[in-house]
């Protein structure tokens, strides 16, 4: 009984103690949703500093853009799939909602289960028989996918043809429109600043918190070992397939609900507002950012989205600043403007004590000189 207690296997104690959580407004998690507060609250506050048509309607479509940048972040930043086509998606929430509000009577807030539900058959048609393929002919086949909706937009006459549809109404809540306008503790409220509200609330809010909190759950964990080796994830018994398609399938009805926002926003929609173009500065937006980086994908929308317009003053020559303004960006952030792992330098980082140097441990079954020694006397 002695011999068997002398040799019995120990655990060893961990080489290296858990430090504790960085706690405190400069820890980093922190401090960055402070940050994120503070300027959701600036954008709420700008209507009331200044509130010109111009000012408000680019400002909206910026936010549009950050909301079909969040949704592409989860397909290209979480799981991988490099899609040249999303935009298409965008057009099947737009032209699903006009259709259906100009043509047979629903409001914008009726569209929304329809959307929703024409984005998920979409989803699973082009990434049913595609996600297989990886890499550059995953990127083809979303790039052909991309122009056959622009085509087919483009020559059925429901969609209006080349034409598009006009006339698309505002968004309307049982019987009141966004168009009545709203008189608000003595302050009126026009049509474009509500919706720039809906958008802001709604659409910000929800993306965001929506897809920061899917990067960090149990599937956002799922969609980032396929993206960084598949065939590793499904030797761990990760569904890689079905990982790629939920993915694809949740960025899809993201693109279709900024859509719906555009269609609103504009009241007209055509083919012409859905060229690879647009799918090339939605994917610029997010490779820009920082892929996978939620405040990085919102940096890159807002960038793509508004240096343009801020740069209207150059005229011509603006478009050419703009492209040399992307290429020093990508000189010197190559892993985009903010990463994913990105972290201020001033705030406080959870530091990791050195491994100190190993130390022999004993194992059942083995003895040395000193051990035979005493079973001998």
């Amino acid at each position: 009984m002695a011999r068997l207690q002398k040799h019995q296997l120990r655990v060893p104690k961990p080489y290296i103690e858990r430090p504790p959580a960085v706690t405190g407004i400069l820890a980093p998690e922190r401090f960055m949703k402070l940050v994120g507060l503070l300027l959701f609250i600036g954008a709420a506050v700008l209507p009331f500093i200044t509130a010109t048509p111009y000012m408000i309607s680019i400002l909206t479509s910026a936010m549009i853009y950050i909301v079909l940048a969040m949704g592409l972040n989860v397909v290209v930043g979480y799981a991988g799939l490099l899609d040249l086509g999303y935009i298409a998606f965008m057009a099947v929430g737009a032209y699903t909602s006009g259709i259906l509000t100009t043509q047979f009577g629903f409001s914008m807030l009726e569209t929304i289960p329809i959307v929703v539900l024409a984005c998920i058959i979409a989803g699973v048609v082009i990434g049913g028989p595609t996600l297989r393929l990886r890499s550059d002919y995953l990127a083809i086949v979303t790039l052909g996918f991309g122009e056959i909706i622009r085509i087919t937009a483009n020559n059925l006459q429901v969609t209006g043809g080349p034409s598009g549809i006009h006339g698309i109404p505002t968004w309307s809540f049982f019987g009141w429109s966004f168009a009545d306008g709203l008189e608000l503790f003595g302050v009126h409220f026009g049509p474009k600043i509500l919706f720039y509200y809906f958008v802001l609330f709604v659409g910000i809010g929800l993306a965001v918190v929506a897809v920061s909190r899917l990067g960090r759950g149990k599937l956002g964990r799922a969609w980032k070992s396929v993206r960084d080796d598949e065939d590793v994830s499904e030797a761990m018994g990760i569904n890689g397939y079905k990982t790629k398609l939920a993915a694809y399938i949740i960025g899809a009805v993201w693109g279709g609900f900024a859509g719906t926002l555009m269609a609103g926003h504009l009241s007209a929609i055509s083919p012409n507002s859905f060229e690879f173009l647009y799918s090339a500065l939605v994917l610029m937006a997010v490779v820009l950012g920082g892929m996978g980086s939620t405040p990085g994908v919102i940096i890159g929308a807002l960038f793509v989205s508004l240096a343009p317009e801020l740069l209207r003053e150059f005229s011509e020559w603006r478009f050419l600043i703009f492209g040399v303004l992307l290429v020093v960006a990508m000189i010197f952030r190559p892993k985009g403007i903010w990463p994913a792992n990105a972290v201020l330098p001033f705030l406080k980082k959870r530091t990791i004590p050195e491994v100190p140097a190993t130390e022999a441990i004993e194992v059942a079954g083995e003895t040395n000189g000193t051990d035979i020694e005493e079973e001998r006397r």
